[in-house]
């Protein structure tokens, strides 16, 4: 039996590299810049627009089901803009969090009604952030969005459980993206920060990250739970970064 995947956000970083984790399955790329899936070869299906709007994803996972039996889907795509509470309209810091909730919100609709459909269950991933526990100043709107993702995760889990649907979630901690290089190439002295901040000594890769994905589409008795993909990063007290 052929199995296929829909990952949003699927350009770039974790994303790309979830990607390529699944092949040789049919995976629909979902991605708002046409650009960011130059790299994509057979077997992946590139479907471009907002990962927050519910046609878009219909379509995604049609193509999906006409390459196999759709039997995941992560939740990827993200919105990087913050904005504080002493400076900012509320209406613009409930936009924020909106943005980034519904892109898991309307991912998790679709899915879960196109499993229903089928009969066969499915999985769905959400990428979280450490800051859904753990927020660090300058990104409240995009610390509540993460932590309401994570509850949206265990919520789905409990709901559709019975039907074999799973839900769960990655957390990840710093990862070695292109805006983690940017940041790199802006404030020197960042990669020792990272690395005192991380148990480990590191930053991830997005590979890392991707192996957690995986890992967690395949556990078939394992639902509801956030994994942190962050080298410890949530457990360690010290957190320099979280320092004015």
């Amino acid at each position: 039996m052929n199995h296929s995947y829909v990952v949003t956000g699927a350009g770039r970083g974790i994303g790309r590299a979830v990607v390529e984790r699944l092949g040789p399955a049919t995976v629909v790329a979902v991605e708002r810049d046409p650009a960011a899936l130059g790299w994509a070869g057979p077997g992946v299906i590139p479907v471009i627009g907002d990962a927050a709007d519910e046609a878009v994803l219909v379509r995604a996972a049609g193509l999906a089901e006409e390459a196999g039996t759709l039997a995941g889907w992560v939740n990827n795509a993200v919105v990087f803009r913050d904005a504080a509470l002493h400076t900012s309209p509320a209406g613009e810091i409930r936009a924020l969090i909106a943005a980034n909730l519904d892109l898991a919100v309307t991912g998790c609709a679709v899915a879960v009604r196109r499993f229903l459909a089928a009969g066969a269950g499915g999985a769905i991933v959400n990428v979280t952030s450490h800051q859904a526990r753990r927020p660090v100043p300058g990104s409240l709107p995009y610390a509540t969005a993460k932590a309401a993702v994570e509850g949206l995760t265990r919520a789905v889990a409990v709901e559709y459980g019975r039907h074999g649907i799973r839900a769960n979630a990655v957390a990840p901690g710093s990862v070695a993206t292109e805006r983690y290089e940017r940041l790199l190439a802006e404030r020197p002295g960042t990669e020792e920060e990272m690395a005192v901040l991380h148990p480990l000594g590191r930053v991830a890769t997005p590979a890392e990250v991707a192996d957690a994905v995986a890992y967690l589409l395949s556990a078939s008795f394992v639902t509801g739970v956030t994994l942190p993909v962050d080298g410890g990063r949530t457990v360690l007290g010290l957190d320099p970064e979280a320092r004015e």
